[in-house]
C-alpha cells in the first residue's frame, strides 16, 4: 500500500504522505510536515490490495478526521489566550475557529449597542487590534517554520476582521441584519439537527457554515495543509458576494477581467476559505466534450470545484 504516497497529491489537494504503521494507516502530512492523525486509523490489508477501497476510505477519514480537529478547536479557544492557543492546533483549524468567534462577538457587540451600551462595537476593534499585535510579536520571535505559515495567514485573516470591525463602527451599524455585516464572509458553528452532511457521509451534531448575504454553504472540511492566504480587498470580497449566491442557486460563476489580475486566485481562495477541493485547469483548443464529460463525472461524484482557466480557447 505504501506505494501509493508519490501519487497522492492528484487525488487529495493537501495530503503529501499518509502515517502508516505496517498496514494500518494512522494520520496524515501535509507538505509543509503538519500531521493531523486520524480518529480511527485504517487497516489497509482489509481491502485485500484494492487500493481504490481504502482510498475511498482514506477520504472519509479525513473529513472525520478535520471535523474532529476543528470541533475540539471551537471547545478549547474560550480557555486560553488567544496567542498561545493558535501555536497549538493545524493551520486550518486556526483559522476557521477564529473566524467563528470573531463572527460570534461581533453579533454580541452590536447586540450591546442596540441595547444600548454605547461603543460595544469600538471597543470590540480595539481588543481585535490588541489581539492582531499579540500574534505580530510572536512572528518576531522564535517559531518552527509551520507555526510561522499558520500564523502568516492568521495575519492576513485578522487585519481583514479588524478592517471590518473599524468600518461597522464608523457607519454605527447596531443591528446585526444590517447588510454591511450581511455583505460580509461569516462563520458559525450551529447544530445541524442530525441531518446528512452532503458528500461527506459524516453524521454530526454540529458543524461550520459559511454565510455570506442570503447564501450558506457548509464548511468543506477538505484538508488543505497549511497553506497560505491571499490578502482581501473590497473587490476580492465583491466577488466572494457573487460566486457565494451563484453557488447558493448552484449555479457557476465567470470572473473576466485582464491577465494576471487575480481571477483564479480569488477562486482558489474562496475554495480555501470553505475548505473546498478546487482544480484548476487551463483550457486548450484540443478538449472536446469527451474530455468535459470526464471532467463532471469527477466533480460530481467527488464535491470539488473546477476552475477552468481560458475558458475562451475551446
Amino acid at each position: 500500500p505504501t506505494r501509493v504516497q508519490p501519487h497522492l497529491r492528484k487525488c487529495f489537494e493537501g495530503i503529501h504522505r499518509l502515517k502508516f504503521e505496517g498496514s494500518i494507516v494512522r494520520g496524515m502530512q501535509s507538505v509543509e510536515q503538519e500531521v493531523v492523525p486520524f480518529k480511527n486509523p485504517i487497516n489497509t490489508a482489509q481491502a485485500k490490495g484494492a487500493v481504490e477501497r481504502w482510498l475511498v476510505e482514506v477520504e472519509a477519514r479525513m473529513f472525520e478526521a478535520v471535523h474532529d480537529v476543528t470541533a475540539r478547536g471551537v471547545q478549547s479557544f474560550p480557555a486560553y489566550p488567544r496567542h498561545e492557543w493558535v501555536l497549538e492546533w493545524p493551520g486550518m483549524v486556526v483559522l476557521v475557529v477564529t473566524a467563528v468567534y470573531w463572527t460570534r462577538n461581533v453579533e454580541a457587540a452590536m447586540m450591546k449597542e442596540s441595547a444600548g451600551e454605547a461603543g460595544s462595537v469600538a471597543a470590540f476593534e480595539h481588543q481585535c487590534t490588541t489581539d492582531l499585535m499579540k500574534v505580530v510579536d510572536l512572528v518576531r520571535g522564535g517559531l518552527t517554520a509551520l507555526q510561522r505559515g499558520t500564523l502568516g495567514a492568521l495575519v492576513v485573516m485578522d487585519v481583514h476582521a479588524r478592517d471590518v470591525v473599524a468600518e461597522l463602527a464608523k457607519e454605527h451599524v447596531h443591528d446585526v441584519g444590517d447588510f454591511a455585516w450581511q455583505a460580509q464572509l461569516r462563520s458559525y458553528w450551529e447544530n445541524t439537527s442530525n441531518k446528512h452532511m452532503p458528500g461527506q457521509g459524516l453524521d454530526v451534531e454540529q458543524t461550520t457554515k459559511m454565510r455570506m448575504m442570503n447564501s450558506v454553504l457548509e464548511y468543506g472540511y477538505e484538508y488543505l495543509g497549511n497553506s497560505s492566504r491571499l490578502v482581501i480587498t473590497p473587490l476580492t470580497d465583491r466577488c466572494y458576494r457573487t460566486l457565494m449566491g451563484a453557488i447558493h442557486m448552484n449555479l457557476g460563476g465567470a470572473p473576466e477581467g485582464p491577465a494576471g489580475t487575480g481571477k483564479t486566485e480569488t477562486t482558489k481562495d474562496l475554495a480555501k476559505a470553505l475548505a473546498r477541493q478546487c482544480v484548476v485547469f487551463n483550457c486548450s483548443d484540443s478538449l472536446d466534450y469527451i474530455a468535459m464529460g470526464k471532467f463532471f463525472k469527477g466533480l460530481a461524484a467527488s464535491g470539488a470545484w473546477a476552475c477552468f482557466d481560458e475558458f475562451n480557447r475551446i
